[in-house]
């Protein structure tokens, strides 16, 4: 580090106005998807997240390391959420049938069933809440930000973990068209959560 950058680079008022306001987006926003999931469906953010990432996949089955890996969670903290949504009969666990020894995450028709009715409600939220405020030019300078904060601090080393798929499977069935190539299980420039086609 040189002289010159040695000492803190304090934020100036207008910085420190910016910064504020975005960290209280950052602590608020997931709060208020979880408030109208709760509201409308009683799934968790982090339940639709699992049943939009299935939703998405061929078999509506994932091996749970490529789960975790693709929701940037720890292994351990998917494990005892599926262990939760097992009671509630939205997801089972059966061995893979490549070897027999790894596991999958299975969508049942009950957790389809949650999901399918969740879907409308949550992208209703997304579009009204991130979408009409803004413009399409703002939109783009949206992500455009995001995904120059995302690079910054990827460089750091300090951003997330690495995904097991950037790609949605391309034979989209019924149960997939609920949910669209912006879920979990896909690419997506923030992490949210798995977010629905208005379609």
């Amino acid at each position: 580090m040189s002289a010159e950058t040695s000492q803190p680079r304090w934020l100036d008022d207008r910085e420190k106005a910016v910064w504020l306001t975005l960290r209280e987006f950052i602590w608020e926003f997931p709060t208020a998807m979880d408030r109208q999931l709760q509201r409308d469906s009683a799934l968790s953010t982090v339940e639709y997240s699992v049943l939009a990432a299935l939703s998405e996949c061929p078999g509506f089955r994932k091996r749970s390391s490529d789960l975790a890996a693709d929701l940037s969670w720890d292994r351990s903290r998917l494990s005892h959420l599926v262990k939760r949504m097992e009671v509630k009969g939205m997801v089972e666990r059966a061995h893979t049938d490549s070897d027999g020894r790894g596991q999958e995450i299975v969508l049942t028709e009950v957790g389809w069933e949650e999901i399918r009715a969740a879907a409308p409600g949550h992208v209703t939220f997304v579009r009204e809440s991130v979408f009409d405020p803004l413009t399409p030019d703002e939109q783009d300078q949206l992500e455009s930000m995001l995904t120059r904060i995302r690079a910054q601090i990827s460089g750091e080393g300090l951003w997330g973990r690495q995904r097991a798929s950037t790609t949605c499977p391309t034979d989209l069935t019924a149960k997939s068209e609920v949910c669209s190539t912006e879920s979990l299980a896909c690419d997506s420039a923030v992490t949210p959560p798995a977010v629905p086609s208005a379609s």
